[in-house]
């Protein structure tokens, strides 16, 4: 009769625990990232991303917390609407980007503040970056947090929603660079400056979509030369008053 073979107790956990431990060996070495890429950012510079991310040569990906690095970039870099890190083999990481685009910005004593169509705080302009975006002018804005929704100074949010409708409009329509100012000094009476022919009143925040339809419409059928008033506040006719 042969002998029994005497097996121990710790044999399998043992063994178990080696395997792990050569596995997380394999994936440290397997995971680490040596060069880095940023694509789809214009108004932060790669480094800046990369910094808000907090990731860096040498960094184990595999043990990387995708979502904190995801939440960091959001806290720190307002500009930032959409963000994704990819592993590219072997050793490369790409960092995705879409940016907020900035439409208008307001002026609140000295300083000035950008903002996009949906009314979300950028920050304060650049040098010269008011120079590509649309004023507003007339409300008086209250305190503001970057990241987070304009508020007027009485918290009147019916005229955020009526401002983020007029902006939808602008920037739908494709007429951001035709729009040189827009004028919230009343929530009934709102107006822009279309270039440098029109003055476009367009009332209250009733049937924005449809006025600018009309407003639209109108300049199409005006002359090059011809300058004026384009009136829709009764979102039903178009009144053209010359001047």
């Amino acid at each position: 009769m042969a002998p029994r073979k005497h097996v121990s107790a710790f044999s399998g956990p043992l063994t178990f625990a080696v395997i792990v431990v050569a596995v997380i060996f394999l994936m440290s070495v397997s995971f680490r990232v040596e060069n880095i890429q940023v694509v789809g950012n214009s108004h932060y510079t790669a480094s800046e991303i990369i910094n808000a991310i907090d990731i860096e040569q040498g960094d184990n990906l595999f043990f990387f917390d995708r979502f904190a690095a995801i939440t960091r970039v959001f806290a720190k870099l307002p500009y930032i609407q959409e963000v994704s890190l990819e592993r590219a083999l072997p050793d490369r990481v790409v960092i995705r980007v879409t940016e907020n685009a900035a439409v208008a910005y307001l002026k609140l004593g000295s300083e000035l503040w950008t903002f996009d169509e949906k009314c979300k705080v950028l920050g304060k302009a650049a040098e010269g970056e008011e120079a590509q975006l649309i004023p507003i002018v007339g409300l008086k804005p209250g305190t503001i947090f970057i990241n987070e929704t304009l508020q007027t100074e009485d918290h009147d949010e019916r005229t955020i929603e009526y401002l983020k409708s007029v902006l939808y409009q602008i920037v739908e329509r494709g007429i951001t660079d035709e729009v040189q100012k827009i004028d919230f000094s009343s929530t009934n009476n709102v107006q822009f400056n279309y270039g440098d022919n029109y003055i476009i009143k367009l009332g209250d925040p009733y049937a924005t979509e449809h006025k600018f339809s009309m407003v639209l419409s109108a300049i199409s059928q005006l002359k090059a030369g011809d300058i004026g008033i384009i009136d829709v506040t009764d979102a039903s006719t178009v009144h053209f008053i010359p001047y």
